[in-house]
């Protein structure tokens, strides 16, 4: 089997609400998607999704994925897709770094592996656990008062897991973190997501006046460098996510101690392939997981429950959907969707969800 064509595709994903990051400082409303087809001469199609949170968020952006596969296309057309290893060096020696442009071709040859061996593709991988896993929301707010009625919108949903969006002045988000306490209700997950807003001194007042909650932060300083100076003076739990970008990170956190939860982001990852890795470093040091989209369409969504299908049921927190989020929906209603906040795992093989074609406009790019 060797690959024969590979379609590019943008499209806008716009958001249901205005969207921002901690404490305010960045605003999202529209996601720039990128959808990859990938043809091969045995019939067998696979599609990939690569949809950075907008440009401004980390270093990914949605004309970065298309540019990068450009210049990968020629290195990786007629290899086979079901030899992924192949294909993922064949990416790295072609473009160094730039992960996130390699995630949507990566997901691509998953799709067809899977196909081509009749299998989803968290069974293919080796796991394929069908306990439904949890949803997180995305509680990006400012106040007291936004932060309840969103979270209320999400539980109406079936919601029982949220990323509650943290970061800005140290006295607002002690309140703030004290009020979703004292609603939350039991049985409920609640990660509060700096995304590297505080300093030092702030991440510490804050963890340090939260500490009778026992609560859990994500990503509360810029760098490694920050969380491991603050580390041995808090007692809350870390998670990480954006500084989790390579092996060699993943490396790092386990060694060091820095975290006790991995947030793996597959599209900044790189994909399936290296994030697998990632899960293996986790599960080898005792360190739990949430498994995410960075964003974009149920494609997206689904490929992160496939990854978060071979994981421990008891070492997997939740899976983080953009589904719900969106005003548009490129799958005509196909694939896992909410219920009862939960995402169930195809039983389709491959990825178990393909775009509708016509949905996606004329393609960008086309590479034979």
């Amino acid at each position: 089997m060797k690959i024969t064509c590979i379609t590019v595709f943008q499209v806008d994903l716009p958001l249901e609400h205005p969207y921002w990051l901690s404490g305010g400082r960045l605003k999202f409303e529209v996601l720039d998607a990128t959808l990859v087809k990938v043809e091969t001469d045995a019939g067998i199609t696979g599609w990939g999704q690569g949809t950075p949170w907008g440009h401004t968020y980390v270093p990914a952006h949605g004309p970065g994925i298309r540019a990068g596969i450009a210049t990968m296309a020629p290195f990786i057309m007629g290899l086979d897709p079901r030899r992924v290893l192949v294909v993922e060096r064949a990416m790295d020696l072609a473009l160094p770094g730039h992960l996130y442009a390699k995630s949507p071709i990566d997901m691509a040859c998953w799709d067809i592996a899977g196909q081509a061996a009749g299998m989803p593709i968290a069974d293919l991988i080796g796991g394929g656990s069908r306990t439904p896993r949890p949803i997180a929301s995305s509680v990006g707010a400012n106040t007291v008062e936004e932060t309840r009625e969103v979270m209320e919108r999400y539980r109406a949903r079936g919601y029982g897991a949220h990323s509650v969006k943290i970061g800005g002045d140290v006295v607002r988000e002690i309140s703030r973190i004290r009020d979703v306490e004292s609603i939350r209700r039991e049985g409920e997950i609640v990660l509060y997501d700096v995304n590297r807003g505080w300093t030092r001194q702030q991440a510490l007042r804050v963890m340090s006046a939260t500490e009778d909650f026992n609560v859990m932060f994500e990503q509360p300083c810029e760098t490694f460098d920050d969380i491991a100076a603050i580390a041995g003076k808090h007692a809350a739990p870390v998670s990480v996510d954006e500084t989790l970008v390579t092996l060699q990170d993943a490396a790092r956190i386990a060694r060091d101690g820095l975290a006790e939860v991995f947030g793996i982001k597959l599209n900044r990852v790189g994909g399936l392939t290296k994030a697998a890795r990632m899960r293996d470093i986790a599960l080898a040091h005792g360190i739990d997981m949430f498994v995410m989209a960075t964003g974009g369409s149920v494609l997206a969504d689904t490929e992160a429950l496939h990854l978060a299908a071979t994981i421990p049921d008891a070492n997997c927190h939740a899976v983080w959907a953009c589904q719900d989020m969106l005003t548009v929906d490129i799958a005509g209603g196909r694939g896992p969707r909410n219920i009862k906040g939960h995402l169930h795992l195809p039983e389709e093989p491959g990825l178990g969800v393909h775009p509708d074609e016509e949905a996606l406009g004329d393609p960008v790019a086309v590479y034979s």
